[in-house]
């Protein structure tokens, strides 16, 4: 509470200054790490988290030593821990010094999730990137940004970057690689800024655009066994689930590529990943499926109901468990995504999820009022996913969403509870299945 009310008296500028400063102090007191290793940055609304993991991947099956750092892990040479701070990117001290923890375990890239809040205080500066990624934008932190053009702008910033001067690593200069999705309808004003070479990603029946290479993907297959097509000439057959994780995959194939590394090790690197933490992750298999994703805007949850409502059989049922991030945060999308899950699903519990210093209950009647009736609403948020587990009959689809593999639940009071969906799905229905048996 008291820093809430000292940065509304404090002038921007101050703060402003306050996080470029302590950028500065960070980056100098770590001797500048970032100059010695290829520094990989991923933005935009979506995906971003899945498509360091997988760029991570790539590189490291191309016998590259790596860092990466997202929202779910950080990792420094196959050593990898948990993201435990509920936060993308870590304040400007710890980032500096976790680059050059990389930079001395002899990591020769780094992969960066970056969001727009940490370009709007500053973290990105002094880290100089090499190669940028937009996975997509769509509107999101309106309120923090103000608008979406400024939301827009504040992800700019990372292509920005390169406009910085080229490194020079062992000799050899390190070209700027911008990577950027094209069948993202705001793909032109990143393809804008300047880079030494572009690359392009998206599906064959978006738009093309000349003076850039671009991956393609095509004879698409989806399914609850992984989703399988053809880019660059080569069929990949991945575990993955989703139109959109054909997306993450081109990306990260196109970073790949632009390091030269051959199609044929990125497809290896893709084939070997069983899914991602969080992400689409299947949790319980039979007699119904029950499915964790950490989608919590309206984009991505459409995208997650879509390809549910594809691939489900016959009469089964989609049920869904939602709510929505409390904080004064983006508080125009709830009623939105209430809207979203009853076109698509047909049971639905709207429940507790970070409210932070808010009223819950009023954020699931914003959320349950996009439903128009359709909700049942639950406060506690295990009960809600209790009471998914007993209505869902087999072959039904239970998506839980929001949290993805989140640790923890932010309440009131600056207060965190441990907390996994996973495992909380885990729990109740052995639970609920020990009891039939009983």
């Amino acid at each position: 509470m008291i820093i809430n009310i000292l940065r509304k008296l404090i002038p921007s500028f101050v703060i402003n200054w306050y996080h470029f400063l302590l950028t500065l102090i960070g980056a100098f007191l770590y001797r500048f790490p970032a100059r010695k290793m290829i520094i990989v940055g991923i933005t935009g609304t979506s995906g971003k988290s899945t498509v360091v993991d997988f760029t991570s991947r790539i590189l490291e099956e191309a016998g590259y030593k790596v860092a990466a750092l997202s929202s779910i892990k950080f990792k420094i040479n196959g050593k990898e821990w948990e993201n435990t701070l509920k936060m993308t990117m870590p304040g400007r001290l710890k980032l500096q010094k976790f680059l050059k923890q990389a930079k001395d375990a002899g990591c020769q890239y780094c992969v960066l999730e970056v969001t727009s809040e940490g370009m709007l205080q500053y973290r990105h500066k002094f880290i100089d990137f090499d190669v940028v990624c937009l996975t997509n934008l769509t509107p999101e932190h309106i309120e923090r940004h103000g608008s979406f053009e400024n939301y827009k702008k504040a992800k700019g910033k990372l292509f920005q970057s390169l406009e910085s001067k080229n490194k020079i690593i062992n000799n050899k200069e390190i070209q700027k690689i911008s990577v950027v999705n094209l069948d993202d309808e705001n793909s032109g004003y990143f393809l804008e800024f300047q880079a030494d070479k572009k690359y392009g990603f998206g599906l064959e029946t978006g738009a093309e655009m000349p003076d850039i290479e671009q991956i393609k993907a095509s004879s698409i297959q989806l399914d609850f066994s992984g989703t399988k097509f053809l880019a660059w000439g080569t069929q990949f057959n991945t575990k993955l689930l989703g139109n959109f994780n054909i997306y993450n995959v081109l990306a990260a194939v196109c970073i790949g590529i632009s390091q030269g590394i051959p199609v044929e090790i990125c497809k290896k690197a893709i084939e070997k990943v069983k899914g991602v933490e969080g992400r689409i992750e299947v949790v319980i298999k039979e007699p119904f499926k029950v499915i964790v994703d950490y989608a919590h805007t309206p984009a991505a949850l459409q995208c997650i109901y879509e390809f549910l409502a594809s691939i489900k059989k016959g009469k089964s049922k989609i049920i869904c468990v939602l709510g929505s991030c409390g904080g004064g945060r983006d508080k125009w999308k709830r009623p939105e995504l209430g809207k979203i899950a009853a076109k698509f699903c047909d049971e639905i519990i709207v429940t507790n999820e970070d409210p932070y210093d808010e009223d819950p209950i009023k954020i699931i009647e914003a959320v349950a009022r996009g439903t128009n009736g359709k909700a049942k609403k639950i406060l506690d948020r295990r009960v809600a996913i209790k009471e998914t587990l007993n209505i869902a009959k087999p072959n039904d689809v239970v998506i839980i969403a929001g949290k993805g593999s989140e640790p923890w639940m932010c309440v009131a009071g600056g207060k965190k509870i441990p907390w996994d969906d996973r495992e909380i799905v885990r729990e109740e229905f052995k639970n609920l299945y020990e009891n039939e048996k009983v």
